[in-house]
């Protein structure tokens, strides 16, 4: 298996665990991910996950050898590796150790929140070949990072550091070597802990609102915020707040 799941409590970690091609992406973990990513959308007890590479590489994009083998590492409806078109409903983190390059930039960027260790590197080195980066990249960089500098990146293709991205604002958690995963893990349980309605709904706003004109944004959030507002969990959140005991979610 190139791709390992582990369920911790409302917490999918999902693994890409090719480390001796510095985790890169092939057909098969490209449909692993993806399944990943379904099981995650569709599992009611899940409601954040981490994506992770194993060693010490994130992921360092598509695996030149099965492409030029006539293999794809994309998946019809989510794209490069399984996310980078279509990443799920659920808030993901990217836990990132070592290198995050190419099409393993653009996992991360497909990736909702970011925890980086000290000793990682980020970048879209395509253009040094002759390419695009048309994985997502060019489109998502620009909403994570100021514009200008985004496109120094992309226009240069030079690796990014740890220290840099933070600085950029892409990074939300910088640990020392090998902390990155324990951190995203916390993180994502930090979210799980709170109700699963309204931690989806707020992913599905936060992430569509930038498409929305301003004569329509507000009816657009209240179309999702409503039947939450409406849910028995909004109920129980607030029975929960004033009998002061830790809220039950049932994802209703």
């Amino acid at each position: 298996m190139t791709v390992h799941t582990q369920i911790r409590g409302g917490v999918l970690v999902v693994t890409i665990d090719r480390p001796e091609v510095k985790n890169a992406i092939d057909t098969a973990t490209a449909q692993a991910i993806a399944d990943a990513m379904d099981l995650l959308d569709t599992t009611d007890d899940l409601t954040a996950g981490v994506l992770t590479g194993a060693g010490e590489t994130f992921c360092t994009g598509m695996d030149l050898k099965a492409f030029l083998a006539g293999e794809r590492p994309s998946i019809e409806g989510r794209g490069f590796a399984g996310i980078a078109q279509t990443p799920p409903a659920k808030p993901v983190i990217a836990a990132v150790e070592g290198h995050a390059i190419a099409g393993g930039f653009e996992i991360v960027l497909a990736c909702d929140l970011v925890v980086a260790s000290e000793t990682a590197v980020f970048g879209l080195p395509e253009v040094k070949r002759g390419l695009l980066a048309g994985g997502g990249g060019l489109l998502r960089l620009p909403e994570r990072v100021p514009y200008a500098l985004g496109l120094e990146w992309a226009l240069t293709g030079d690796f990014v550091s740890a220290e840099q991205a933070g600085d950029a604002g892409l990074i939300n958690r910088l640990t020392p070597k090998g902390g990155a995963l324990d951190a995203a893990i916390e993180l994502a349980e930090r979210i799980a802990a709170n109700g699963p309605l309204a931690v989806r709904g707020t992913k599905s706003i936060w992430t569509a609102a930038r498409d929305w004109g301003n004569d329509e944004r507000f009816a657009k959030m209240w179309e999702i915020y409503e039947p939450i507002r409406s849910s028995d969990d909004a109920r129980e959140g607030a029975t929960a707040f004033r009998e002061k005991r830790a809220p039950v979610w049932k994802g209703r």
